[in-house]
């Protein structure tokens, strides 16, 4: 009796086990599948911050922003840059877009540029988003994704949305694969605005 009792707890155990790995590669799946064919990957929302050792001078992209306006990372030498990757076809990034904005105008009397990288959109629609957002900061246009790909041999954006954020020295020092919120933001941008002043 007491064996039979042992067998029936290890197979409920065993079938509870089974559909608990099932959900969860479902879940892990989901968001990718329901993009599938436009090469969407999500992120996971982990965050990465390296030591100032640890960094390596970030590609010195340029480009033209949404208006035509000429753009080089190069230029904001000196101030914290976050660097969004975003589309908008991307539900993660209209989410997100609320939470830039309010870091954006929380940090716009500090020595921190705002710049955003659309990638793989087209200059009508990215225009769009930035106007219903009322996004404040350039946003630069990277219609095939190469401005994105510069950053592989560093903290690769490999997610969109992605955030790279760039410190005083041009090194690449973090990133955020996956929707970011405001909160997330300050904390690397005080840590890098520490770092100067510490320093």
């Amino acid at each position: 009796m007491q064996r039979r009792g042992k067998q029936r707890w290890l197979s409920t155990l065993t079938i509870l086990l089974l559909l608990s790995l099932t959900t969860t590669w479902t879940t892990a799946c989901g968001s990718a599948a329901g993009q599938a064919g436009t090469g969407f990957v999500a992120g996971d929302g982990s965050v990465t911050f390296l030591d100032p050792a640890q960094r390596t001078a970030a590609p010195n992209i340029s480009g033209s922003t949404l208006q035509g306006e000429p753009w080089s990372l190069s230029d904001q030498r000196g101030q914290v840059v976050v660097l969004n990757v975003w589309a908008s076809w991307c539900a993660p990034c209209r989410a997100e877009a609320p939470e830039l904005v309010a870091a954006a105008d929380e940090y716009a009397e500090r020595p921190v540029q705002f710049v955003g990288l659309n990638t793989r959109d087209s200059a009508t629609t990215a225009q769009a988003f930035v106007t219903r957002f009322a996004i404040p900061y350039p946003n630069v246009a990277d219609p095939d994704g190469r401005l994105q790909l510069a950053f592989a041999d560093t903290l690769p954006p490999q997610a969109i949305p992605s955030t790279v954020i760039i410190d005083q020295q041009g090194r690449v020092a973090a990133r955020a694969l996956g929707k970011v919120t405001a909160s997330t933001l300050d904390g690397l941008i005080k840590a890098l605005l520490d770092e100067k002043t510490s320093g």
